[in-house]
């Protein structure tokens, strides 16, 4: 495969996550839930920094926010 049907691919994987992040806001997950994957989207933006994977930093700095502001949202709830 060239490169550039691989960055089409990974681009448009990226972006029906994010699209599923986007339809899912109104939800608030549980705390738990929110922290854990909190943690590891945290922990695979710093992988992903150390393997230099711009796709996959840039996807991990957007699961690791939105999962702290749900975890933000779920801790209010309470």
């Amino acid at each position: 495969m060239t490169m550039g049907i691989v960055e089409l691919i990974g681009i448009t994987g990226m972006l029906l996550i994010v699209i599923g992040w986007i339809i899912s806001i109104p939800d608030i997950p549980p705390l738990k839930l929110s922290i854990l994957y909190m943690l590891g989207s945290g922990l695979l933006v710093v992988y992903s920094y150390l393997v230099n994977d711009v796709l996959f930093f840039v996807l991990n700095i957007g699961a690791s926010s939105i999962s702290g502001y749900n975890a933000l949202r779920a801790y209010r709830r309470k």
